[in-house]
């Protein structure tokens, strides 16, 4: 990865304004293979603690643990503590200056109770992702966290790639355009002319994904026969603290 880089003032005007934004190439294959060649590993033996794709009933998902598929992983937990290649991407000195850059704030933690994991889709039972946004589901004083999605490996249209629709960060929203599981509702026209302006977040390996916690996002399934993998970690300002009692405050934030 290049040796301290820097976010322009042109970049940061882009974050501020979509919501999200693609270092591509931020880290060197090398890494990537290293770091893969570990989630590999758990993956196929299943290292707990993971989530599968059963647990969250999204379209696609097996039914059941004992129907075909059942034992689709999801999500590899904790990734933070399951190997040093982990924690040295998370609290590299490169990540550490960019998010400084783009909080505007020296002090900035990596959160263990959010994301924090290997996030994958595997051929054949990986379900859909439908319209949210994080931060309906976490309780901060705040809602001012930024997530960083590194790509293991290729992500295009066929293994289900991130869609976003920029500048959905700074829109408000009734709690009557989602449904009980905080999905955007399809069936609303307002909410129809708002997806239809999403944009697809192809990424190459090594490509670095930030984006804002309130960005509205959205997933297609795997069409191919590999495992799409990335790691994903979300950060947030010390002074912005999570919730006393919630899921949010289940772990310690990490200071890096």
């Amino acid at each position: 990865m290049p040796a301290s880089p820097t976010f322009t003032d042109a970049d940061l005007c882009a974050f501020e304004r979509d919501g999200y934004f693609i270092w591509r190439g931020l880290v060197t294959e090398a890494d990537c293979s290293k770091m893969k060649q570990v989630a590999d590993t758990h993956l196929a033996e299943c290292l707990a603690p993971a989530e599968y794709e059963v647990d969250v009933c999204y379209p696609g998902a097996p039914n059941t643990l004992d129907s075909l598929g059942g034992e689709t992983v999801r999500r590899l937990l904790h990734a933070f503590s399951r190997h040093p290649v982990f924690r040295d991407w998370a609290t590299s000195k490169v990540l550490r200056n960019l998010l400084v850059q783009l909080f505007a704030d020296d002090a900035v933690q990596l959160s263990q109770s959010h994301h924090n994991c290997i996030m994958t889709k595997r051929p054949g039972y990986s379900s859909a992702t439908l319209w949210h946004q994080d931060n309906r589901y976490w309780d901060f004083d705040q809602q001012n966290l930024i997530s960083v999605w590194l790509a293991l490996g290729d992500e295009q249209i066929k293994n289900g790639c991130l869609r976003v629709i920029p500048g959905s960060h700074k829109m408000n929203f009734e709690s009557g355009r989602f449904d009980a599981n905080l999905f955007l509702r399809t069936d609303l026209a307002e909410n129809k002319a708002l997806i239809g302006k999403f944009v697809r977040v192809a990424l190459n390996k090594g490509d670095v994904l930030f984006f804002h916690s309130k960005l509205f996002h959205a997933a297609g399934r795997n069409l191919t026969n590999e495992t799409k993998t990335s790691l994903v970690f979300t950060y947030h300002e010390m002074k912005n603290s999570p919730i006393h009692g919630t899921r949010s405050a289940r772990y310690p934030s990490i200071s890096i």
